[in-house]
């Protein structure tokens, strides 16, 4: 049985429909039951478990050969630092005892030690904290996704124009979460395999670039927007959020753009961007 945690997200629904077309069994774990009988029709099985409930999660793991690990972001509203670490000592906690095979854990190009650096601290810690269990784990190190433009979508249709945090033009790696998913799936059906794997997209992409495919996908003219440094903290508020989520995702934000290096030996996905935003705004129009 292949176990995947946060399954109904978008990782996880590429995971989890790769294992399903090859045959492979599946639990999905979601902290709600809205999408269990689409799951089910294909033929996986569904648990509900909060992910703060470590005694449920440990009943589920257990039930598992390979298990997916996906801790998932804290709201921004709240202090995403606190929760997020908890999030992942929780499930690192649930995992003890279970004696999978093989774990499969989700984390982010440039994951580091560190304070108030949202997922780039605290993804490693969960990268440690599954290390030390003694089982055998394999970690995929995602680029920046390009989902992440998504949110962009409405602010793009109504004013054409699309907020960066980056400078315009600078090129960094950028991955669709249909690739990471379909490599996880790969990882949780072999064995072995190296411990620290980087995965980035056919190459690298510009806030220029995503503007000019939106601009190609819905015949407008789109401009890029650029936030300055100085800004950033005030514009993650007025967004929502919290004092302390907005210095962490800002801190996180600086080194994401002058200070992750592109591994040599990183897997290229095979979406491109373009294919990336067609089909998101193919999806979104329907």
């Amino acid at each position: 049985m292949n176990i995947i945690s946060g399954g109904t997200g978008q990782i996880g629904s590429a995971l989890a429909n790769a294992l399903l077309k090859n045959g492979e069994a599946v639990t999905i774990i979601s902290r709600s039951s809205k999408s269990a009988a689409d799951w089910q029709a294909k033929g996986a099985k569904f648990a509900v478990a909060d992910i703060y409930d470590t005694e449920g999660l440990h009943h589920i793991f257990k039930t598992g050969k390979n298990i997916f690990v996906l801790n998932p972001p804290a709201d921004p509203l709240t202090d995403t630092d606190l929760q997020e670490r908890k999030t992942g000592a929780s499930l690192v906690a649930a995992l003890k005892g279970a004696r999978p095979e093989k774990i499969v854990v989700a984390s982010t190009l440039g994951a580091r030690p560190g304070s108030r650096i949202g997922d780039l601290n605290t993804l490693f810690e969960l990268e440690q904290g599954i290390a030390s269990l003694g089982f055998p784990y394999q970690i995929i190190r995602s680029a920046y996704y390009m989902s992440n433009w998504a949110s962009s979508l409405p602010s793009i249709k109504e004013t054409g124009e699309m907020v960066s945090f980056f400078p315009k033009g600078l090129k960094i790696p950028m991955v669709a979460p249909q690739d990471i998913g379909e490599l996880a799936a790969k990882f949780m059906t072999t064995k072995n395999g190296q411990e620290l794997t980087s995965i980035v997209g056919p190459e690298l992409y510009s806030p220029q670039d995503v503007a000019d495919e939106f601009s190609n996908a819905l015949g407008r003219k789109v401009n890029v927007k650029v936030i300055p440094k100085h800004e950033w903290t005030a514009a993650f508020k007025s967004t929502g959020f919290s004092k302390e989520a907005a210095a962490s995702y800002a801190a996180m934000t600086e080194i994401a753009a002058n200070h992750i290096e592109l591994p040599k030996d990183a897997v290229k996905g095979k979406i491109t961007l373009q294919h990336f935003i067609n089909n998101l705004i193919r999806t979104q129009d329907k």
